[in-house]
Order: C-alpha cells, then sequence, then structure tokens
C-alpha cells in the first residue's frame, strides 16, 4: 500500500471485522437505519456511535463549537487524537470510541500496547503516533475496495470534491463526548450516564443533521455494541443466533469480494460476448446494438414522460 491509508466504507461489516483484525473480542458494529432512541437502546449495550457526513471542503476549526463546548481538559485523560493524515478518519473514529472502552472491552494486546504507548502524548502526538502504527495502517486498508483507476494514497480533495468525515460520540466518565480528529479538543455535549447515552446521543446528532438542507440525505450512523450473538446465546433465542450467524457470513463474502476488482473479468467478458455476436454472422452484432440503443432510447422516452431526470445510468 506504499505507506499510505486507503478509503474505506462506512458499513457494520468493514467495521467490525476491522475491530476483530485489531485483536478486540465481543463487539461489533450495527448500522441504524433511523434517529430512534428506542432502536438504539434495543442493542443495550451501545459503547458509541459513529456518524459519517458530508464535510464542508475548506472549512477551519473555530475558537467555538457550534454545539456544545471544548473540553481542553479531557483531551489529557482520555483517549483523543488529532488527525494529521487522509483517509483515516473512519478507522480513527473507531478506535476513539474502542480505546475509551478499555475494561468494558476487551481491546486486545496490541491496541492495549499503542494506547499505553501513546497515554502521555499530546493529541497531535497521539495521531501521528496513529497514522505511522503499521499495525492499525494495515488493518485498515485491507478493507479499502480495489480499484484499478485511483491511487488513494497521493489524491487530494478538491474544493469541487464530496469529502466525507467520520466522528464519534461516546459517554466516557460520565460526560457525553463528540471526538472528532479535526477539532483542537474534545467536544462535550454534558452529563451522560452508560444507560443514558441512546436517549442523550439522538438529538445532538439531530441538531448536526439539521444544520445541513433538507435534501441533504448523506449520512450513515454505526453503533458499536456487544455481539449480538452473545446476546443471542445468553437468552437462547437460536432464530436470532443464526440470523446473526448468516449476516456475518454475509459481511465475511462482502469484505473478500472488496479486495478485488473485476475489471479485467468484466473486459474479457465483453470480449467472448462481441466475438460470440460476430460468429453468429447474419447482422447478428449490428442488430444486437441497435436493439440495446433502441432500449435506451424507449427508457429515456418513458423516463421523460414521468418527469424524472434522466440518470447517469441512462447515457
Amino acid at each position: 500500500m506504499s505507506g499510505g491509508w486507503n478509503t474505506i466504507e462506512s458499513d457494520a461489516g468493514v467495521f467490525t471485522y476491522l475491530l476483530q483484525s485489531l485483536g478486540s473480542k465481543d463487539v461489533q458494529f450495527e448500522e441504524l437505519i433511523s434517529l430512534d432512541a428506542c432502536l438504539l437502546r434495543q442493542l443495550s449495550p451501545v459503547y458509541g456511535v459513529i456518524f459519517l457526513f458530508k464535510y464542508p471542503t475548506g472549512e477551519k476549526p473555530s475558537e467555538t463549537p457550534k454545539d456544545g463546548r471544548f473540553d481542553y481538559e479531557a483531551a489529557q485523560n482520555i483517549f483523543f487524537a488529532a488527525q494529521t493524515i487522509q483517509n483515516a478518519c473512519g478507522t480513527q473514529a473507531l478506535l476513539s470510541v474502542l480505546l475509551n472502552k478499555e475494561g468494558e472491552v476487551d481491546i486486545g494486546p496490541q491496541l492495549r500496547e499503542f494506547k499505553e504507548f501513546t497515554t502521555c502524548f499530546p493529541a497531535e502526538f497521539r495521531g501521528d503516533a496513529l497514522s505511522n502504527s503499521d499495525l492499525i495502517r494495515e488493518a485498515h486498508n485491507s478493507f479499502a475496495r480495489s480499484s484499478p483507476f485511483i491511487d488513494e494514497t497521493q489524491r487530494t480533495a478538491t474544493e469541487d470534491d464530496d469529502v466525507y468525515h467520520f466522528i464519534a460520540y461516546t459517554p466516557i466518565n460520565g460526560v457525553l463526548y463528540e471526538l472528532d480528529g479535526l477539532q483542537p479538543a474534545p467536544i462535550t455535549h454534558g452529563p451522560c450516564t452508560f444507560e443514558e447515552f441512546p436517549d442523550m446521543v439522538i438529538p445532538v446528532l439531530q441538531r448536526r443533521i439539521e444544520r445541513y438542507p433538507a435534501h441533504e440525505i448523506r449520512f450513515n450512523l454505526l453503533a458499536m455494541v456487544k455481539d449480538l450473538r452473545i446476546r443471542a446465546r445468553e437468552i437462547g433465542d437460536e432464530e436470532w443466533l443464526e440470523r446473526e450467524e448468516k449476516k456475518r457470513a454475509g459481511w465475511l463474502w462482502e469484505n473478500e469480494l472488496r479486495k478485488h476488482n473485476f475489471v479485467n473479468f468484466v473486459g474479457e467478458l465483453m470480449k467472448g460476448v462481441v466475438a460470440a455476436k460476430l460468429t453468429e454472422g447474419n447482422g447478428a452484432y449490428e442488430k444486437w446494438i441497435a436493439d440495446a440503443k433502441d432500449k435506451t432510447k424507449a427508457r429515456i422516452k418513458e423516463r421523460n414522460k414521468k418527469g424524472a431526470a434522466v440518470d447517469e445510468m441512462d447515457i
């Protein structure tokens, strides 16, 4: 990976197996499809949430956050790292929750060693240590989609790009914290016990989303929770356990697919199809192309009748 950090998806399967590859145990991620405290509470115990949103390119950290307040003292007492490199924010948000839950979650020996090593560091040095960790970077990059077109380690975002950012929310020492590596310190949102977290974090997330135009819907929320298979076994719910095992198997399959690009496969497949049409003779190839064009035109015409915009797949 040439020492860089590649982009990873905000996906429960990616983040769950990233946790596992880093050595943590008995913890997973679940995607939340709505901002509902009741739904979040049903996943209890909830250690924290990771929120993905569109980040305004060019926005600079301010002296006062738009919601909550900076807690500079907390930065010395909890795990908080400045983001010092592009594309690492997903894993950094994950670690912002995980490393502040040691004792509640088995974070594993390697991450425990990393946390102990960086305990006395200021936030920017912790960020450098995280960015330079071979263990964390290699685990992160193993979940990046394979692409023959873009080298994410070299590309720099411009103001015209859609840039997305991950941040974490978690209760620590009776306080609800927002942990964002692009901010100068943790942001406190007031007193919050572990049990109160589902009810306290939802209004904070709603206020953040309300800052965006009503048409902006590109948000994603993942909750870090106790392995749901453990809960299913504890209450003897075999159907639930079977569903969770099937979900894990699906995640494994999807993660394996992410490691491969299929450009060559698709190219060879198209060559085979074209060759087959050419060998048929009698104008079969020309008819095939003409039929495809006619179907595309008909689809565009039908969409225009309905007043729908032509999307990229029609072009």
